[in-house]
């Protein structure tokens, strides 16, 4: 990957870090191009159980580079990365079938904070604050920002916070459940690779499976969701990993699942 992403497999865990700390983590199309192949590619390793994505530095990621940005608006260019980065990058997040865990170690702004919101699993730093930022450069939201916010807030403070922008920090982030645990700075890497190393070492399948009817279910009515929770349990229910930990279970030990 370009310098701007750091990628790495070990173990079944994908850690994906946003590596400009000088930029505070600004998406230049360089970084931008490169987090959404290494995304996509985390997707489709079959080797890859888990993905923790992070950054360098003070910040997790501030969005846009606008100093880029201002160049291509200069040229007489557009909106475009919308479509060729921050959508594909969003989608991968969220849709890829194994559990996405976001460790947010700063700032976590516009399309930053929107890629946060996307994981499946948010463990912030006490020093982490989150903005959605758009509003506030004359620009809608953006990288999956609509939907994402008002599942995780509400729509009446996903309003708000679109409309008025201000930073959350992480103790009223945590009471609006944009992030599911907050722990100090200096825990906040163990913490954060002990849960992607628990993810990477489950049943991945059913992970798959949780994050597929949970989406599903946002959207639908109950007995739709009922008929997806049937075909998704007949499917794991014929997976090795269910099989071996029933077994486990019976001669009373620890299932070791393969994610199969």
């Amino acid at each position: 990957m370009a310098d701007g992403v750091l990628y790495e497999v070990v173990d079944g865990l994908a850690t994906v870090t946003l590596n400009r700390p000088g930029a505070m983590n600004a998406l230049d199309t360089r970084t931008k191009e490169a987090l959404r192949d290494s995304l996509a590619g985390a997707a489709r390793d079959e080797d890859v159980r888990a993905v923790l994505l992070t950054g360098t530095g003070r910040a997790f990621c501030v969005g846009q580079d606008l100093k880029e940005h201002a160049e291509v608006l200069a040229a007489g260019g557009g909106m475009t990365t919308v479509g060729e980065h921050y959508n594909p990058i969003a989608l991968a997040i969220a849709t890829m079938p194994k559990p996405v865990v976001a460790a947010v170690n700063g700032v976590a702004a516009g399309a930053g904070a929107a890629f946060a919101f996307a994981a499946d699993y948010r463990v912030a730093a006490e020093s982490a604050s989150f903005t959605t930022a758009f509003t506030d450069v004359g620009l809608a939201a953006d990288s999956g920002m609509s939907w994402t916010l008002q599942r995780l807030a509400g729509y009446g403070r996903a309003a708000d916070l679109l409309l008025f922008p201000r930073p959350v920090r992480a103790a009223e982030a945590l009471s609006l459940g944009l992030v599911q645990r907050v722990v100090p700075d200096a825990d906040l890497p163990g913490e954060a690779l002990a849960l992607a190393r628990k993810l990477a070492a489950g049943p991945t399948l059913a992970y798959a499976a949780v994050k597929s009817a949970l989406a599903h279910a946002a959207s639908h009515t109950l007995p739709e969701a009922l008929a997806l929770e049937d075909t998704l349990q007949n499917r794991a229910g014929a997976s090795a990993d269910h099989r071996a930990a029933v077994e486990a279970f019976l001669r009373k030990e620890k299932p070791v699942f393969e994610g199969r």
